[in-house]
């Protein structure tokens, strides 16, 4: 499984998807992500919107095998149910 989010710095929320992230590469063996500043790669909302396929209005925007999941929650819902692992 990859997982790719898209944060910016200062968003409470990317902040724990981050961490929930970090936790699952050391527990889960073929889990792994990488985590993309929007802010420092010049991406916009509108540019995400694109690649969600509806328009985007919060961060983090996550993606899991290149397939929009949603935010924070709803990553975290869906490794709770996946691994049973929580935040």
């Amino acid at each position: 499984m990859f997982v790719v989010i898209f944060g910016r710095s200062g968003c409470p929320y990317c902040v724990r998807a981050k961490n929930l992230a970090e936790k699952l590469k050391t527990q889960i063996a073929d889990f792994d992500f990488r985590y993309v500043d929007i802010i420092e790669e010049g991406i916009s909302k509108a540019d995400l919107s694109k690649s969600v396929g509806k328009p985007v209005e919060t961060v983090p925007q996550i993606f899991i095998d290149e397939k929009p999941i949603g935010g924070c929650t709803d990553f975290e819902a869906l490794m709770k149910e996946q691994f049973g692992v929580v935040a």
